[in-house]
């Protein structure tokens, strides 16, 4: 199973960063650094990102790294950074329309660029973004490198958008005051303004971020001087910015000095001990503003609100993507070559009990009919029932029940004679006439008085008889007790 760890590369043009972070993020499980330079020195586009790419998985697999997700900081001398004023406040309408505004702003052809951005100011008028430029061409080699040493970036981000993303993960700002964070690494400058609730201005959305490149025989202090009162001058609204946080890897800027000349507290930061999470941990980086962009690369996942990545507008990442329609293609083959082999048996199976039934089938027609007097079994009705009501009718009538379950006429009339005899002698009865029916015994006759003609009755109901309808009369000569009566079975 892939480990859920996360993985961050700082790529430049002739070097690399890479740190790999634990789920949470707070866990650094590795950092190193490798260099192409040697092994492409004549290269003119973007030297060594093949070798660099190699050298990056090389790196990890030595160190048994294992990683999820990954995503990559570019360095600032491969893109390029704008200022851009959109008319809208959606971030929807921004991504659709920000290529056409990036345009307009650089009165230039971009179509050979990819564009990312982040809006850091917002209001009724519109909004204002920060946009980073990069040619097609360099991030086509920078992800075709990687992905052919088995690496697939999930996002390819600004390096100062990581480095934002690091500050405020890992560096806690005075609680009073706008702060602004400048870091001068050997090659590079770059000043970030965290947004509200980190020291930042008001209003502001996300970091307003600011990159410079720093030559070996530049000025530090004097270029980071001008670098900040450009910014300062770009900040919108809120407080005015009171305390810059520098970081040299140099150690050549004087604070003391650039804070008279700015007019603002000037403090020196050490990026890495300053986080709780990064601090202790030994790592194999040439330099700590690198460990540090690669760090917040590694981030991404955390804070993707705050991400500027590059892949949305070229060769959008479609790793899950595949992954999903790998895993969906083999659980359908899988699916179906499973429900295939179930129906095989199943059809066996089936198959078996017909030929079985067939053959009892044959067998039975033949003692059916035995049994029916010749019959056929009747296509439509259950043979078996058939046999089973016949069962049933021939013993009924064996006990002297007709094919309803009810007594036959002779039965009827058997047990209304036995009650005749067992009462005719005390009751003098005389028998008129008797009619018999399916369902019934009418009888008409007299006793010698009307107790008489109940005893009858009682009698008649002992024998599992019962009287529905009397007519009683007395005859004016006799004075016999007349009775018209039916009988049914009980």
């Amino acid at each position: 199973m892939e480990s859920q760890n996360y993985l961050g590369i700082y790529l430049s043009k002739d070097t690399a960063t890479v740190v790999c972070l634990g789920p949470l993020g707070r866990e650094l499980l590795g950092c190193f650094s490798v260099s192409a330079v040697e092994e492409h020195e004549e290269a003119q586009v973007n030297p060594g990102v093949s070798g660099l790419a190699s050298l990056i998985a090389q790196g990890c697999a030595e160190r048994q790294l294992e990683f999820s997700d990954v995503a990559v900081a570019l360095d600032c001398a491969m893109f390029m950074q704008h200022n851009v004023h959109s008319e809208f406040s959606d971030e929807k309408q921004i991504g659709a329309t920000v290529r056409f505004d990036a345009e307009e702003a650089l009165a230039t052809d971009i179509s050979d660029v990819a564009i990312a951005f982040q809006k850091t100011f917002g209001d009724q008028t519109g909004s204002e973004l920060t946009v980073f430029t990069a040619q097609r061409k360099v991030l086509s080699e920078v992800l075709r490198s990687l992905q052919s040493n088995a690496i697939d970036p999930v996002t390819i981000e600004p390096d100062v958008n990581c480095l934002s993303r690091f500050i405020r993960q890992n560096v806690s700002p005075p609680e009073d005051g706008h702060t602004l964070f400048g870091v001068l690494s050997r090659r590079s400058g770059y000043l970030v303004d965290p947004p509200t609730g980190i020291g930042g201005g008001q209003g502001q959305e996300a970091s307003m971020v600011r990159t410079f490149l720093v030559g070996p025989t530049r000025d530090r202090s004097g270029l980071l001087s001008r670098e900040v009162l450009i910014t300062t001058a770009l900040v919108r609204g809120g407080e005015p910015i009171n305390c810059l946080k520098i970081f040299d890897s140099a150690g050549s800027v004087d604070c003391r000095q650039l804070s008279e000349r700015l007019g603002i507290e000037v403090s020196s930061v050490d990026l890495l001990e300053s986080g709780a999470t990064v601090s202790g941990v030994p790592t194999d980086c040439a330099e700590a503003v690198d460990c540090a962009i690669a760090y917040g690369a590694a981030l991404t996942h955390l804070d993707k609100a705050q991400s500027a990545n590059f892949r949305d507008d070229f060769m959008p990442y479609q790793g899950r993507k595949l992954r999903l329609q790998k895993a969906l293609k083999f659980t359908a083959i899988s699916a179906t070559v499973l429900l295939v082999a179930l129906g095989l048996y199943f059809q066996s199976q089936l198959m078996k009990v017909n030929k079985e039934r067939d053959a009892r089938y044959d067998k039975f027609v033949v003692d059916y009919s035995a049994v029916m007097q010749g019959k056929e079994p009747p296509p439509k009705i259950n043979p078996v029932s058939r046999l089973k009501s016949e069962v049933a009718r021939i013993k009924n009538f064996k006990i002297g029940l007709d094919g309803n379950k009810g007594l036959t006429i002779s039965s009827k009339l058997t047990k209304v004679l036995d009650a005749f005899n067992e009462c005719a002698a005390p009751t003098k009865l005389m028998i008129d006439s008797i009619s018999i029916t399916a369902r019934s015994v009418g009888i008409t006759g007299s006793t010698s008085t009307r107790n008489n003609t109940l005893l009858l009755f009682d009698t008649i109901r002992k024998n599992n008889l019962d009287v529905v309808m009397t007519k009683l009369s007395t005859e004016p000569k006799t004075r016999r007790d007349k009775f018209i009566i039916t009988v049914i079975p009980k």
